[in-house]
């Protein structure tokens, strides 16, 4: 009776909580997936059946979000999956996943067991098309690989809930190198009374940019968090290559790092525009 009252308050605060879920996306970020934008149930696939439950929260907008909570602190050897639809990579050679959620401080649920936890574990899964059913992969790692495990920097208690004051952690992760057409994620609880309220999986590129009158074009980060991917720049028109080759490294943040070799305008042609542009001069004749 105790866990049924908790949850149903929990689950009550979830309708009223306000969480800020809008990402401030610079150009060196492409979104593969977001769940707060949904505009219907977001349908993933859970195992078992009494573990996630989705239900709906709302932003700082008051708009409508989907998330998933899991609460079975009460029942010992918890193994409670949640599965995301397929997510295509795009060309991606490194995935990040932003997770945002909010984890219930087990010291603070009286009664509670040894077994309850302030973690859960984030898997993916590639393959080349949309193969999933409600078995298969099945729910273990191996074949899914295991990303980490997620901890809360901040946790929340039954005073907080009383004050309606929800504590959000964000936490990133990455993994690659992915190779597969896409790929899902799985979230994994054994114990914890939790919501995940959000998730961003996106990847980082170079956006185009003119550097040393050369145009490099837009390029995805490597596959390692470490990796430099070189890039071939051409010269602006009415420019020509002094040093060669021409060439900017991304960075797996999606920076450029500092460029190799440089174009000048032509004969006849003048630099502006912090060299992005090469203009002609212009001839005056008088008679």
């Amino acid at each position: 009776m105790l866990l049924a009252s908790w949850a149903f308050t929990f689950y009550e605060f979830k309708q009223i909580m306000v969480v800020k879920t809008h990402y401030g996306l610079s150009n060196r970020k492409d979104v593969l997936m977001d769940s707060t934008t949904a505009t219907a149930e977001l349908g993933w696939t859970i195992y078992p059946s009494l573990g996630w439950e989705e239900v709906s929260g709302y932003d700082e907008n008051m708009s409508t979000i989907r998330t998933y909570q899991v609460c079975n602190v009460f029942n010992g050897n918890q193994n409670n999956w949640v599965r995301t639809k397929y997510i295509q990579r795009r060309g991606a050679q490194r995935i990040h996943v932003e997770m945002k959620f909010s984890v219930r401080d087990c010291s603070s649920i009286p009664n509670v067991t040894g077994s309850c936890k302030e973690t859960f574990n984030l898997y993916y899964f590639e393959t080349d098309k949309d193969v999933a059913t409600k078995v298969y992969p099945a729910w273990m790692e191996n074949p899914w690989i295991k990303v980490d495990t997620i901890a809360a920097d901040e946790s929340f208690s039954q005073v907080d809930l009383g004050g309606r004051v929800m504590k959000i952690n964000t936490e990133v992760r990455s993994f690659g190198p992915v190779s597969r057409k896409g790929f899902y994620l799985a979230f994994q609880d054994y114990g914890a009374c939790m919501s995940l309220i959000a998730v961003k999986v996106f990847y980082r590129k170079c956006p185009r940019v003119i550097r040393n009158g050369a145009i490099f074009e837009e390029t995805l980060s490597g596959a390692e968090s470490t990796s430099l991917v070189s890039a071939r720049g051409s010269c602006v028109p009415n420019g020509e290559e002094v040093d060669v080759p021409i060439k900017l490294y991304c960075n797996g943040d999606g920076e450029w790092l500092v460029p190799i070799g440089r174009c000048v305008c032509k004969a006849g042609y003048e630099s502006v525009d912090n060299g992005t542009v090469c203009r002609g001069e212009f001839l005056c004749f008088f008679f």
